[in-house]
């Protein structure tokens, strides 16, 4: 029997997932990674802890199933995307914490190149938007606070890369500095039509291309596993970005195919297959993925494209009412308790704590609770919490589908934590008005980059073999009215445009 190996590496956890010859799941081991906010909007990793973590969470699911390490074919990376990391490439040593994707310090920067006319250049070149989400004003801040960095960077004594690329720098011992279309496609630094670094887009951040990992597809071996590290040469062979690895584990290989992640974010994806769809709604155009063109005896890659949306604040919401509001113990608590109340009783709360991501994108937009009276109680503000996820996502399919006008989206493959949550996922198919599928395994983000090494491998022959492990687990239909549907939405968008305007009153101080 062969193996898989599977990276998950998280913005709140490390995991190693191990899957067999047949796509079943075998084992798991996981370890939380704490974050840090060191101040109002910033937040940060310890990056050598992400790679301790996962290299301890790799070792204890190999000696839990008594895999040995020469059984193991491949290993599949996926990963927190945007999240930005600067080292020494002689030392291996961190310059600074690792910048995760949800800091917000560099929304005056981003804010510039708007006001500056950069963004729909930007835009074109990238599908993305000048927001703080992004690597490229991370990487731009610490060139700039840190001493000497962007001369030792042009020199080539630093490397950048997200968290796929520090993983594999490390396994491999510093031997390989890589990264693939799908992760790279997040920095605001790569061109999706050209598919390599943009020469405009570095000078308009100021960064040195010496700085940069070379890019390689995502399926397909970049480089071996140290020997030292799990006990055998392990080919490295896939590297994608979470959510990417999501839309490929839920077998979304067709166009027009939709998948939601909630976890600490939600991050909806749709296949557009080769088609580069530049959204009029203000969503994103991403790379899904890069693969060599089967049965091709030429070097010929194949990149698939995909339209995102994401909601900064998702699972985030339900662990700030755990451990900042003290409203319950552990996160499973929310369901029962929102399921105790009915409605929410016209009370809404907008979990704009880090800002708001797609279709908004409003940097200063600050969380409320707005509609309370006496007789709002905790399992209110537990339910309104669940709302505002589904409400959120909602937001997102309704900007999808007037984007892909001819496409109609059928259903909702959904995934990650929060989906286990029939309350949340009763909510999303009712607010939406689409009916939400559950898969059996709801791993996807680390069974698509199993699926993945495993294709590049040649464990599985192709995507069809692949559909088959797929499997319905509950599909929850609406049960709303449209007159229903249509009232909540309208009274959720005041809510919004409340949170919105927080920072234009904030701004001309106490009233």
């Amino acid at each position: 029997m062969k193996y898989i190996l599977a990276f998950d590496q998280g913005t709140t956890s490390s995991r190693a997932l191990l899957f067999d010859s047949q796509g079943r799941l075998c084992a798991t081991a996981q370890k939380v990674l704490p974050q840090s906010f060191p101040a109002n909007g910033l937040v940060e990793h310890d990056a050598i802890q992400i790679w301790q973590d996962q290299l301890q969470v790799a070792r204890e699911v190999l000696q839990t199933t008594g895999v040995h390490p020469q059984e193991v074919a491949a290993l599949g990376i996926t990963n927190q995307r945007e999240t930005t990391i600067l080292w020494d490439r002689q030392t291996g040593q961190p310059l600074a914490p690792a910048i995760v994707w949800q800091d917000r310090r560099t929304a005056s920067i981003c804010q510039k190149l708007i006001d500056d006319g950069h963004e729909p250049m930007i835009h074109s070149k990238t599908g993305l938007l000048a927001d703080a989400y992004f690597s490229a004003s991370k990487l731009q801040w610490l060139l700039d606070h840190l001493p000497d960095a962007r001369q030792r960077a042009r020199k080539g004594e630093l490397a950048f890369g997200t968290v796929d690329t520090w993983l594999v720098w490390n396994l491999t011992q510093g031997q390989c500095h890589i990264t693939d279309p799908s992760n790279a496609s997040r920095t605001l630094l790569f061109n999706i039509h050209t598919g390599d670094w943009d020469p405009q887009l570095l000078a308009l951040f100021d960064i040195p291309p010496e700085v940069l990992p070379a890019l390689v597809p995502s399926l397909g071996v970049a480089g071996m596993v140290a020997r030292e590290h799990l006990g055998a040469e392990i080919p490295i062979a896939a590297l994608v970005g979470d959510q990417q690895a999501a839309t490929f584990g839920q077998a979304c290989f067709k166009d027009g195919m939709v998948k939601n992640t909630y976890g600490t974010g939600c991050f909806l994806l749709m296949n557009t297959g080769q088609d580069i769809v530049q959204s009029q709604h203000r969503l994103l155009t991403t790379i899904g993925w890069q693969k060599p063109a089967i049965d091709s005896t030429s070097n010929e890659l194949l990149t698939t494209y995909c339209l995102e949306g994401s909601v900064f604040m998702a699972g985030a919401t339900v662990q700030w009412l755990r451990d900042g509001l003290n409203l319950f113990e552990r996160t499973a608590d929310i369901e029962p308790l929102a399921a105790s109340v009915t409605d929410t009783e016209d009370m809404f709360l907008v979990p704009a704590l880090t800002g708001l991501g797609a279709p908004h994108w409003d940097a200063h937009a600050r969380g409320l609770m707005i509609g309370m009276s006496r007789a709002t109680n905790r399992a209110h503000i537990a339910r309104a919490a669940l709302e505002s996820i589904a409400l959120q996502v909602t937001d997102l399919l309704n900007a999808l589908q007037q984007d892909a006008i001819s496409t109609h989206i059928s259903q909702l493959r959904v995934d990650g934590a929060a989906a286990q949550n029939n309350l949340l996922m009763q909510m999303q198919a009712d607010f939406s008005g689409y009916p939400v599928y559950r898969p059996k395994i709801t791993e996807t983000t680390a069974q698509g980059a199993a699926w993945m090494a495993g294709l590049a491998t040649g464990i599985w022959s192709d995507l069809s073999t692949l559909e088959q492990h797929w499997q319905t687990d509950r599909i929850f239909e609406p049960q709303w009215s449209d007159d229903q549907r249509d009232a909540h939405l309208n009274r959720w968008h005041q809510a919004l445009e409340r949170a919105k305007a927080w920072h234009v009153s904030n701004d001309e101080g106490p009233r």
